[in-house]
């Protein structure tokens, strides 16, 4: 819902910047928001905030039915037109337009400034920010990074592409801010300098949205493009993406390598020892994020009992590698967050045997080293992607089916003791569920109910 109830906490902000400059000199009266979505609604919020009048477009009527109307503001949906790119002074665009989208590709035919939410947030703000982006690792990084500044005893937000938007930092008293970064969000960046940027790694991913993969690194790397010789660029040295994507920064890199940080059954951190039979996970991109949400708080000041507590009691979040039953010697993992190759791949080989689910809605991506890594005993395929990953492999390697129950069904069937059935997609899950978060649950909804079949009988 727009909040057009007067500048609560803003103390003459909007009188202050209800026409500030944007790119190019251009003075901001109006302004056009691409979608209705979390983002969205968050830069339409703001825009009113700062005395813009607001228009909002969505193609779909029911993501715009539910907001308030107001007298700077206004909602459409249905087919795009034009010429509301004309009716403008700004577009702020949305991760749902991708960057070759009509709307995108008019308005900068038009010549007008297109920012994302982060970028339209980071012209109000003069909070210092930790901006932590990657392909993979992105929310561990910034929840454990959060949690090491909390543990010191620091107040500060984890927002961004977690959490709440970055917009609704602005009027707040928060001095410093932990982001998340999509390369959706910072694809239309042009000013946004975190004092310290984190890039964890960078593989294909979003090709879909991007175009290609050089379009895809090089939105990875704006993290840095306004960055000056005394921010701090934080960078996984062990990834060849990430190292590519650090290249011509002006700031100071550190890179993290977790080669050599596991002496005797203990990860080296700083000065720390910690066993790795207290870590929630042991996994090589575990380990990796740990080190690297280590060194961040480190630099922001955190100390070591900090770092050392939150790494011993953090758990990644639901649908990443949660064991969600056991059935006659068979574990059952939920990765349902594992939307790309890169992060299947991590997954896969952190099991010694697997059989596993994987396909959904590819996103432009080669999907063929999923069927070949060494842990897989067998795939099963299931939505759109089914007959890609099937051609991509040797016959028989790939069994496709209809639907995630059937999936499970025929994964318990194919595994043996001491296999691991996985549910790692590599793709997207809008082909037949709302969210990865959706096909997550209902995987566990029918392991539970394979699980406890099995027991009645």
């Amino acid at each position: 819902m727009l909040d057009t109830g007067g500048d609560r906490g803003f103390a003459g902000l909007g009188a202050l910047l209800c026409r500030l400059p944007g790119a190019g000199g251009t003075v901001v009266k109006r302004c056009l928001v691409l979608g209705a979505g979390v983002s969205g609604r968050a830069a339409a919020r703001l825009g009113v905030k700062l005395g813009w009048r607001v228009r909002v477009y969505d193609a779909r009527p029911e993501a715009i039915s539910a907001l308030n109307g107001g007298e700077r503001w206004s909602a459409v949906s249905g087919c795009w037109r034009p010429e509301w790119v004309a009716d403008c002074d700004l577009v702020v665009a949305s991760p749902g337009f991708p960057e070759g989208s009509e709307p995108i590709r008019d308005s900068l035919a038009a010549g007008r400034p297109v920012w994302s939410e982060v970028e339209l947030a980071c012209r109000q703000l003069r909070t210092e920010m930790i901006g932590i982006t990657g392909t993979n690792g992105k929310t561990t990084v910034a929840r454990l990074t959060g949690e090491m500044l909390a543990r010191s005893g620091m107040e500060v937000p984890v927002v961004g592409n977690i959490g709440s938007p970055i917009s609704d930092l602005v009027g707040t008293d928060a001095d410093r801010a932990v982001v998340e970064l999509s390369s959706f969000q910072l694809r239309f960046t042009e000013t946004l300098s975190p004092r310290v940027a984190v890039i964890i790694n960078v593989a294909p991913d979003h090709l879909d949205w991007h175009g290609t993969m050089d379009r895809y690194l090089a939105a990875k790397a704006r993290i840095h493009a306004a960055q000056t010789e005394g921010d701090i660029l934080i960078f996984d040295a062990d990834d060849p993406g990430a190292r590519r994507a650090v290249s011509g920064a002006r700031s100071r890199l550190l890179g993290v390598s977790a080669a050599g940080a596991v002496d005797g059954g203990d990860l080296m951190t700083g000065g720390l020892r910690i066993p790795l039979a207290d870590l929630s996970a042991r996994d090589d991109s575990y380990l990796t994020d740990l080190l690297i949400a280590a060194e961040v708080a480190r630099v922001w000041g955190a100390d070591d009992a900090a770092v050392e507590a939150a790494i011993r009691s953090f758990r990644p979040g639901p649908h990443r590698r949660r064991v969600v039953g056991e059935l006659d010697g068979v574990r059952f993992v939920d990765d349902s967050k594992a939307t790309n190759p890169h992060a299947a791949l991590a997954s896969i080989h952190s099991f010694g045997s697997v059989v596993l689910i994987a396909g959904g809605l590819n996103k432009g991506l080669d999907l063929a080293p999923l069927t070949s890594a060494p842990p897989v005993r067998a795939v099963v395929s299931i939505g759109e992607a089914s007959r890609q990953l099937v051609d991509a492999a040797p016959p028989g390697r790939v069994t496709p089916v209809d639907s995630l129950e059937e999936a499970v069904r025929t994964a318990s069937g194919l595994s043996r003791p001491g296999d691991v059935v996985l549910l790692a997609p590599g793709c997207a899950s809008f082909d037949q569920f709302a969210s990865y978060q959706a096909r997550g649950e209902q995987f566990s909804l029918i392991v539970s109910d394979l699980v406890g079949r099995r027991e009645k009988t």
